[in-house]
């Protein structure tokens, strides 16, 4: 479908005709919820045939209060992944926010995700490059889609080639964003693989006080649009129950709904192609 070179994750595969879908939960909330929503999404995707890459934040270091939840520490969090990631044979991924901690995340999960606020700082992009591992930014709501060329140039720089874009909504005035579908054909014309966010797309930064709102019930409308406009794979956040996440909740997709949006989406895509 594409000759933008095939990103591997472990045993699976960014590019080509099949998606590639990235999720879990905001944050891990204990290592129980995580390993049982690891457990639920392999029999979910298993069951729909699709692949995925389990993803969860070991820190949630840009929340819109000081009183919200965090998280763990890096070494922690990425290990619990690590051993989720080898007890169910799936790549997992978490972001991380200094040179430091991509260090310590690289020595267990197969994705390094560069969060979108920053990804214009030069060093972590450069140390994320470095570790050997696949690399994920994520593009500012405030950065144009071309100009990821500059990002790609680091990567490059740091001798890494298996990385890729995600779309995630621009800033559309205060406390919301919009998703331009254009921005997907842009970065991939910059001859790289590109995942749409759905569920942070929909997010109203900030827009509850001391809390990000969002408009969870528009992401699978945005998924299928993502998908019509050509991705190569969806990032979406999921939880057992949204109202009670430590995180994002309002933009997260409840489990229950999961199996029939993938089913939706994989049959998109196969009449796209």
């Amino acid at each position: 479908m594409s000759r933008r070179p095939v990103v591997k994750i472990g045993n699976q595969r960014l590019g080509g005709r099949e998606l590639l879908f990235i999720l879990g939960p905001c944050v891990i909330e204990s290592s129980a919820f995580t390993r049982r929503m690891a457990r639920k999404l392999k029999v979910i995707c298993d069951g729909e045939g699709v692949g995925f890459v389990f993803k969860a934040s070991y820190d949630k270091a840009n929340r819109t209060s000081l009183k919200s939840f965090r998280g763990t520490s890096v070494r922690d969090g990425s290990q619990l992944l690590g051993e989720i990631g080898g007890e169910l044979g799936v790549p997992v991924t978490t972001d991380v926010h200094s040179p430091g901690e991509a260090e310590v995340a690289a020595e267990f999960v197969d994705v390094l995700q560069i969060p979108a606020f920053l990804c214009r700082q030069t060093d972590l992009i450069v140390a994320a490059g470095s570790t050997g591992r696949v690399v994920n930014v994520k593009k500012g709501q405030f950065l144009a889609p071309w100009d990821m060329a500059n990002v790609a140039a680091k990567l490059k720089a740091a001798n890494c080639r298996d990385f890729f874009f995600t779309e995630r909504g621009s800033t559309f005035g205060y406390n919301n964003l919009v998703a331009d579908m254009r921005s997907i054909y842009w970065m991939q014309k910059l001859n790289c693989q590109v995942v749409f966010d759905a569920t942070h797309s929909v997010q109203r930064p900030g827009g509850g006080g001391e809390t990000t709102g969002g408009d969870g019930v528009l992401a699978p409308v945005l998924a299928r649009a993502a998908v019509a406009a050509g991705c190569d794979g969806l990032f979406i956040e999921t939880h057992e129950n949204p109202a009670k996440a430590f995180s994002d909740g309002p933009n997260q997709i409840p489990l229950r709904d999961l199996p029939q949006l993938l089913a939706r989406l994989r049959k998109l895509r196969d009449a796209l192609a």
